[in-house]
């Protein structure tokens, strides 16, 4: 049975209870990634950010989480996103996967991430230090 959790929230983000989440005697490899809000964006900088989720955006990330699931290599997934202002510094994704081996932890782990901000609902508002702003990730 595959361990799978998915999180929408806009509470701070636990790296450390999401490797826990994945744990398994038979996991030989926790992968884990988190995104943190960086001071700046090519070549601006930035003092705050905030997310905001279309209301289906829990679904999409769960939708997202079932498939890397659905590996077999996979033992468990976790991941969450936060939605909400976030400071520099402050945790907006984080992910963690279980496999036997490290190599295949690795790849689910990067695949993850990489589904989730393609496909997630989520626009992100950056405010830089000059006062203007701009969205990102917007249809």
């Amino acid at each position: 049975m595959v361990t799978v959790i998915s999180t929408v929230t806009d509470q701070p983000l636990d790296l450390a209870a999401h490797e826990a989440a994945v744990a398994d005697p038979r996991a030989g490899a926790v992968v884990s990634f988190a995104g943190v809000v960086r001071d700046h964006d090519h070549g601006r900088s930035v003092v705050s950010l905030e997310y905001e989720g279309h209301p289906n955006a829990a679904k999409v990330l769960q939708e997202v989480a079932d498939e890397i699931a659905a590996d077999p290599d996979v033992y468990a997934v976790a991941v969450s996103h936060r939605i909400g202002p976030l400071a520099i510094g402050d945790v907006a994704l984080v992910a963690a996967v279980s496999t036997a081996h490290r190599a295949a932890a690795f790849a689910a782990c990067a695949r993850l991430v990489d589904e989730a901000k393609a496909r997630l609902p989520i626009w992100k508002r950056q405010v830089f230090t000059d006062g203007t702003e701009e969205w990102v990730n917007c249809p």
